[in-house]
């Protein structure tokens, strides 16, 4: 079993003070494979003093010196890929074919964006003869989930340390490992002690202290809609900076001229690449009301040919999902779909044929799903796929928008008709004709979906407060 029983804290591996044993289950085996300690709100005072303290000098160094400090990171991170895929796919069951090259290697691509962020970043702009300038915000409490473990701690840990800031990370209990290795990382590319400081917990204790505090100065949360209203609430008393990116329910629209096996095949890709556990997985795929038979011949087909298989072996197979209470939601929400009337096309309830260890889930595709059922409505986050038909443009547009959220869109089509309906798309990224998430451009949603943006100059901009010198250049 791996064992991180300690925090870092300080630039040290220090015990906790208080805080309690927790194991990590694998998914795929339900066996204990990872322990950590979950802390204490003793152990955020400390790093959060820690933190308070660094921000005095590394807020005061130059952007040349920041931009050092995180290549040689860059570089200490390279050679710990094997390492870190291994945790994620060991503690969230993502294949190890995808946790490497997706999880983990793409990830270099944020270090190296904040990097070109921050050094063309206009740090000072001149107002008549008055200056603005834009300084880091302070101590950032970071909160991240499990489902992209990697991708959410560096989309935030990058841009905070480019811009200045000092910060706190809280992981997600169910994967812990690959933030525990990036500390080691970050330990042994010699970032100055108190900038970088983890702290492992659940959300009751370490979130909420670390949300509340009052010596944080921004929250930066990645999670479900529901925990970020509690981080929210909790951060409202000391009225700091609250960041969120927040849960999804995302349409992928086949306008009449898309390439339909395209499209059906590229929203299901996206869907099953992490067995649903994304928040931006297109999982309401709208498709005209006359060629619903067509797209589900060809999702049918897809779905099938979806095999679920071990995690750590190589393989086009998904894995399962990330525990028990997940897997039961799931359950859940399927057979909720068949008693509302969707016509189940394949999948369904219960584990794949001849599996009877694990978490995992059948690659379910449901046809005939009307907007106002139970899995048109809420965040599956499993690989589940609702087909809904549209009358014309004017409808897919007001089906599509027709959600709580507002995170991410996909839509099909020619250059014509795409330039048409994006724009009237109410979500934060739309893709046009398929694409995947560019770390210089703007991550985040609408509505219920969140506030505030990650990713490049974007995201850099979120860790900064704006000053005002009045009358400076007079």
């Amino acid at each position: 079993m791996r064992s991180y029983l300690k925090h870092y804290i300080d630039g040290k591996w220090v015990e906790s003070e208080g805080g309690t044993r927790h194991e990590v289950i694998n998914p795929a085996t339900e066996e204990a494979v990872t322990e950590i300690t979950l802390g204490s709100k003793a152990d955020v005072d400390k790093a959060v003093a820690a933190a308070r303290k660094a921000f005095e000098s590394w807020s005061q160094t130059s952007i040349d010196e920041r931009v050092a400090v995180i290549e040689k990171i860059v570089t200490e991170y390279d050679k710990r890929v094997d390492d870190m895929a291994e945790a994620i796919a060991l503690e969230m069951g993502c294949p190890i074919s995808v946790a490497k090259p997706a999880q983990v290697e793409s990830r270099t691509r944020h270090w190296q964006a904040a990097v070109e962020a921050i050094q063309a970043f206009p740090m000072e702009e001149q107002v008549d003869n008055s200056l603005v300038v834009h300084e880091p915000i302070g101590v950032v409490a970071m909160i991240t989930p499990w489902n992209w473990p990697l991708n959410q701690i560096i989309s935030k840990v990058a841009p905070a340390m480019a811009a200045g800031c000092t910060m706190v990370l809280k992981p997600s209990e169910e994967a812990p490992g690959c933030a525990a290795i990036l500390a080691e990382v970050i330990d042994a590319a010699g970032v100055p002690a108190g900038v970088f400081n983890l702290v492992q917990g659940d959300g009751p204790t370490v979130g909420e202290a670390l949300s509340g505090h009052p010596g944080v100065d921004m929250v930066s949360f990645t999670g479900s809609t529901r925990a970020g209203i509690a981080v929210a609430q909790n951060a409202a008393n000391t009225v700091k900076r609250v960041h969120q990116e927040l849960g999804g329910k995302s349409p992928s629209v086949v306008l009449a001229d898309g390439d339909l096996e395209r499209a059906v095949k590229g929203t299901l890709g996206s869907v099953l690449v992490n067995s649903g556990q994304s928040c931006i997985a297109p999982t309401r795929l709208l498709v005209p009301k006359d060629r619903m038979d067509e797209a589900v011949a060809i999702a049918t087909e897809v779905m099938k040919r979806t095999q679920t298989g071990d995690p750590m072996e190589e393989g086009r197979h998904i894995g399962p999902v990330v525990n028990k209470a997940q897997f039961d939601k799931i359950q859940g929400l399927i057979k909720k779909g068949m008693e509302e009337g969707a016509k189940l096309e394949t999948g369904g309830p219960g584990r794949p044929d001849g599996v009877d260890t694990g978490f995992y889930v059948k690659p379910t595709l449901f046809s005939h799903v009307t907007n106002d059922m139970t899995i048109a409505r809420e965040e599956v986050f499993g690989p589940v796929v609702t087909l809904i038909g549209y009358s014309d443009e004017e409808d897919a547009i007001a089906i599509a928008n027709d959600t709580n959220y507002g995170l991410s869109a996909v839509v099909w089509g020619s250059p014509e008709s795409t330039r048409r309906v994006a724009p009237r798309l109410r979500a934060g990224m739309v893709y046009v004709n398929g694409g995947q998430p560019d770390p210089k451009l703007p991550f985040g949603g609408y509505k219920q979906s969140g506030n505030g943006r990650e990713h490049g100059k974007y995201g850099l901009a979120e860790f900064m407060e704006v000053k005002a010198m009045v009358g400076a250049l007079a």
